[in-house]
C-alpha cells in the first residue's frame, strides 16, 4: 500500500472519477468516483472488483464480468471507450464512458469514467467556440470581442463572465447569466453590477490565475464561494447555482499583459470542456491585441494623413505668402493714393449728384480691395499668440456688435447660449477675436433675410466649445475640412479666405475646428479651445 500511496496520490485531487485495480483487488478509488457512486471510497476498497461490479453495473453484469476476467488473466483489454450504464447506490442511473491505462506496476490498471456524452459535447462546444474566433477576429472594438465570446460560450449551457482587471480591482465586464442570478447579485451588492468594483485581494483565486498564467478548473464550485466569499454569498451562490456545479477559471492576456478572467460555470463542464475553454480564453486574448493594433494602426494612419495634410498646407500656404508679399507690395501703394484722391475729390464743390455717386462707389470698392488684401495676408503671415485669460463669450457677443453684414443682416435673428459654468481660457484676445468675428460673419453671410444664427459656448472636453449654426444652403457635396482652404468658395460673392483664418487661429491654439450640414438644412460650425494650449506653436 505504500507503493500505491506513492504513486498514485495525484490521482485523489483529479476531478475525474478513477480506480486503481489489481487483480480483484480495488487498490484505491479517489473522491471524484466515491461522489459519482454515491459511497464512501473506504465501501468501494472493501469490497472485490466483481461484487463492485455487481452492485453498480447490474443491468451489464453479464458482459462486463467477462470482460474484467478477461484482462485479469492478461489478456489485452479492448481499445476505446467502453459504454457502462452506471447505477448509483440512490438507484439514479447514468451512462458513463470507460477508459483504462496501464498502472505504476505490470499487474495494475487504471480505469477512468467519463460522461457518456463528454466527447461529444467537447466536440460541439471546440466547434462553437472555433466559429466564435473567426468572428472576434473580424471585430473591430474590444465590446464586440467579449459579447461575441460569452455569446458563445452561454450557448453551451454554461454561466459566464469576463472580470475585468482594473489597476487593483475586478469589475464586471460582459457576462451572461440568469436573469434572477443577475438580479439577485445585484441585490446583495446594493448596485448594478458594471459598477461594482471588487478588490483584487477578496478574489485570491483570480489573481492566482493570473498571475500562473494557467486556468484553474474548480471541481467544486460550492467550495471556492465558500473559500472566498462570506456567508451571505456563499448563501446566494447556492440559491444560484446547481450544488454539482463546476467552474473554470481562465486568464485573459493582451499583449504579454494580464486583462482580466473568462470565468465559467455549469454542471455539464469537464476537464476536457475546461481545457477547451481556456484555449479560447487565449484566442480572446489574441482576438482583444489585434483590435488594439487595428486602433493603433488607424490613430498612425491619421496621424500621418494630418501631417501629409499639414505639410501640403504649408508648402501652399509659403506659395501663397510670396504671392501676398508682391500683392501687399504692388497693391496697397495703389490703393492708398486712390483713397487719398477720393477724399480730395468729396471736397470739391461742383461734384453733382452722379459724381458724388461715382466717388462712393470708387471709395466702396478700394475699401473692399484692401480689406481682400488684409485678409490674404492674416492667411499667410506667421501667428504668434500671446496668451491671457479671456471669455470666449465674450468675444462671441463682440464680434455680434461689430456685424455690419449685408443690407439684410439687420433682419437677421440672432441667439447666444452661454453656459453659466463656462470657464475662461488661455488664448491671444486678438486673433481669437479675428477667427470668431469671421466665423460669425460666415454664417451671416450665408443666412437668407429673416433666418437665424444660433451660437452656443459651453465647456466640453477639457476646454470651451463655440458652436455656430445658420439656415443657409448649408455645405457644398464635399470633404466638409475643404472649406477651410484658401479660396475655396461655398458664395458666388465669397472670397475663400475667412473660414482658412479660422482654421490658422484655432491650430496655433491648439483647438479644432469642423463643418458640416445641418439635418434640416443650413451648416454648424463646431470650434473647441483648451483652457490652457500645451504650447503655442506657430501654425
Amino acid at each position: 500500500m505504500t507503493a500505491v500511496s506513492t504513486d498514485y496520490r495525484l490521482l485523489e485531487a483529479l476531478p475525474i472519477p478513477t480506480a486503481v485495480l489489481r487483480g480483484e483487488q480495488v487498490l484505491r478509488v479517489n473522491a471524484a468516483l466515491a461522489s459519482l457512486l454515491g459511497v464512501p471510497g473506504s465501501e468501494l476498497e472493501a469490497a472485490t472488483v466483481t461484487e463492485n461490479i455487481r452492485r453498480f453495473v447490474p443491468e451489464e453484469r453479464g458482459w462486463v464480468e467477462p470482460l474484467f476476467e478477461a484482462v485479469a488473466r492478461g489478456e489485452p483489454p479492448p481499445e476505446g471507450p467502453v459504454w457502462l450504464r452506471i447505477q448509483r447506490a440512490d438507484g439514479a442511473q447514468r451512462t458513463l464512458s470507460l477508459r483504462h491505462a496501464p498502472g505504476a506496476q505490470p499487474e495494475e490498471l487504471v480505469v477512468v469514467l467519463m460522461e457518456a456524452d463528454a466527447e461529444d459535447s467537447v466536440r460541439r462546444l471546440t466547434e462553437a467556440l472555433v466559429a466564435a474566433a473567426s468572428t472576434m477576429l473580424r471585430c473591430r472594438d474590444e465590446r464586440s470581442v467579449l459579447e461575441t465570446a460569452v455569446d458563445a460560450v452561454f450557448r453551451q449551457g454554461f454561466a459566464v463572465s469576463v472580470m475585468h482587471l482594473d489597476g487593483d480591482t475586478f469589475r464586471h465586464g460582459p457576462m451572461r447569466q440568469h436573469p434572477f442570478s443577475e438580479a439577485e447579485a445585484e441585490r446583495m451588492y446594493g448596485m448594478p453590477l458594471r459598477d461594482v468594483r471588487i478588490p483584487g485581494a477578496a478574489m485570491p483565486h483570480f489573481l492566482e490565475v493570473l498571475e500562473r498564467r494557467k486556468a484553474a478548473f474548480h471541481h467544486d464550485m460550492l467550495g471556492v464561494a465558500r473559500y472566498v466569499q462570506t456567508p451571505d454569498a456563499v448563501g446566494t451562490f447556492r440559491r444560484l447555482h446547481p450544488p454539482d456545479s463546476r467552474g473554470l477559471d481562465a486568464p485573459i492576456l493582451v499583449d504579454g499583459q494580464p486583462f482580466g478572467v473568462l470565468s465559467v460555470q455549469g454542471p455539464a463542464l469537464t476537464p476536457a470542456g475546461a481545457s477547451t475553454l481556456e484555449l479560447f480564453a487565449q484566442l480572446v486574448g489574441g482576438a482583444l491585441e489585434n483590435v488594439r493594433h487595428h486602433e493603433t494602426s488607424a490613430v498612425r494612419l491619421e496621424e500621418v494623413s494630418r501631417l501629409q495634410d499639414e505639410l501640403v498646407a504649408r508648402e501652399r500656404l509659403e506659395v501663397l505668402g510670396e504671392a501676398a508679399g508682391v500683392v501687399a507690395h504692388e497693391v496697397r501703394n495703389p490703393l492708398g493714393a486712390i483713397l487719398n484722391a477720393v477724399a480730395v475729390l468729396r471736397r470739391e464743390a461742383h461734384l453733382g449728384p452722379t459724381g458724388q455717386a461715382a466717388v462712393g462707389m470708387l471709395e466702396e470698392e478700394a475699401i473692399r480691395l484692401e480689406d481682400i488684401v488684409r485678409d490674404l495676408l492674416d492667411v499667410v503671415r506667421p501667428l504668434e499668440p500671446r496668451p491671457r485669460p479671456l471669455q470666449l463669450g465674450e468675444l462671441v457677443r463682440r464680434a455680434l456688435g461689430q456685424m455690419h453684414g449685408p443690407p439684410d443682416a439687420p433682419t437677421l435673428r440672432f441667439s447666444v447660449d452661454e453656459a453659466a459654468e463656462t470657464p475662461s481660457l488661455e488664448g491671444d484676445e486678438t486673433l481669437l477675436q479675428l477667427a470668431v468675428t469671421h466665423l460669425v460673419r460666415n454664417a451671416v453671410q450665408a443666412s437668407p433675410a429673416g433666418g437665424k444664427v444660433r451660437m452656443t459656448v459651453e465647456p466640453a472636453n477639457g476646454g470651451v466649445r463655440l458652436v455656430v449654426e445658420d439656415e443657409g444652403p448649408g455645405i457644398p457635396d464635399v470633404d466638409p475640412q475643404r472649406v477651410f482652404q484658401p479660396f475655396f468658395l461655398t458664395r458666388a460673392n465669397g472670397r475663400g479666405l475667412g473660414l482658412a483664418i479660422v482654421r490658422r487661429v484655432v491650430l496655433a491654439h491648439e483647438g479644432s475646428v469642423r463643418a458640416s450640414s445641418r439635418p434640416r438644412g443650413g451648416a454648424r460650425f463646431e470650434l473647441w479651445l483648451p483652457l490652457v494650449p500645451n504650447r503655442m506653436s506657430l501654425a
